[in-house]
């Protein structure tokens, strides 16, 4: 008996070059649909007719679940039955034909300029933890990267001199980031002053570029803490995530005339239509705009 969601799970890996975080989403979604159809194995999926699938899609949208949610997890199981076909475990696949709802165009939560200087005010930069979290605000607005990506990038990927640094994004791919002189400042400083002193005076403690007080690299967990504490103290009446800063430096940029494709490259996206979604954003604010100030909207 094969244990088709290990293969599944080693071809997101090896073929796909899919993050942890999205290969266990893919799993946990076929889980749900393991546990749904009452099957006992996951080598019963392999028996699943398209019928089978739809209702259970029906039964996704009967509990109330967003048009967003039903179309992640059918892309999770899309992927699946495509992968069982491909590698001919299967002769048909049961998902080829099914499609999400429109789960409409959302748009992205973004900081204007004013909430942006507001946010990166908030760090103490009198104590080592201050420093280090004005660093990581500094390089999330001035890069677009993820959350992820800032985690995880080594010290050894950053040039001060040609002022960039390298990250891993999705897909393992690696993608160069400038760095503008207000970010690269407190960059300089924190890498030959502050980063030292967490670490104790022992500069292999960790290969991260930023870590906490007791040596270690920050988590997920522990940024998204930080800057949702740093908005609530900056008097910004909604909740603040690390992506809302990603969405603030594409609109920004866009906004002040950068071409789609440069946004494109500097966000990692494969594909230019996930970046137009920015667009969409800039035709929202103008048309806001324009029904508050033209005598005729």
């Amino acid at each position: 008996m094969f244990d088709y969601l290990a293969l599944f799970e080693e071809y997101l890996l090896v073929e796909l070059g899919l993050a942890p975080n999205t290969r266990a989403a893919y799993l946990r979604d076929l889980r749900l649909l393991q546990k749904a159809l009452g099957l006992r194995e996951a080598e019963e999926l392999l028996e699943v007719g398209r019928r089978q699938l739809l209702a259970y899609l029906v039964q996704l949208k009967q509990a109330g679940r967003s048009a967003s949610t039903i179309a992640r997890k059918l892309a999770s199981i899309k992927a699946f039955y495509r992968f069982l076909t491909a590698e001919r475990y299967i002769r048909r696949d049961p998902a080829a034909v099914l499609e999400a709802a429109n789960k409409g165009l959302q748009l992205p939560k973004v900081l204007s300029v004013d909430e942006v200087d507001r946010l990166l005010d908030q760090p103490n930069l009198g104590t080592l933890d201050g420093y280090r979290d004005k660093t990581m605000l500094e390089l999330l607005y001035a890069t677009g990267m993820r959350v992820s990506e800032l985690i995880s990038v080594p010290v050894q990927n950053v040039d001060l001199k040609m002022q960039y640094l390298i990250v891993m994004g999705k897909g393992s791919k690696e993608r160069m980031l400038p760095l503008g002189r207000t970010a690269l400042r407190y960059l300089e400083r924190y890498l030959n002053v502050v980063r030292p002193q967490l670490l104790h005076g022992k500069p292999d403690a960790a290969a991260e570029l930023f870590v906490t007080g007791w040596g270690g690299g920050m988590t997920r967990q522990r940024v998204n803490e930080i800057i949702e504490e740093y908005g609530v103290s900056a008097g910004i009446g909604k909740k603040i995530t690390p992506h809302m800063l990603r969405h603030s430096f594409a609109t920004h940029l866009l906004n002040n005339g950068t071409d789609l494709r440069v946004v494109q490259e500097l966000l990692g996206h494969a594909n230019i239509s996930t970046t137009q979604i920015y667009t969409h954003l800039d035709v929202a604010r103008l048309r806001e705009v324009y029904d508050k100030t033209h005598p005729r909207a």
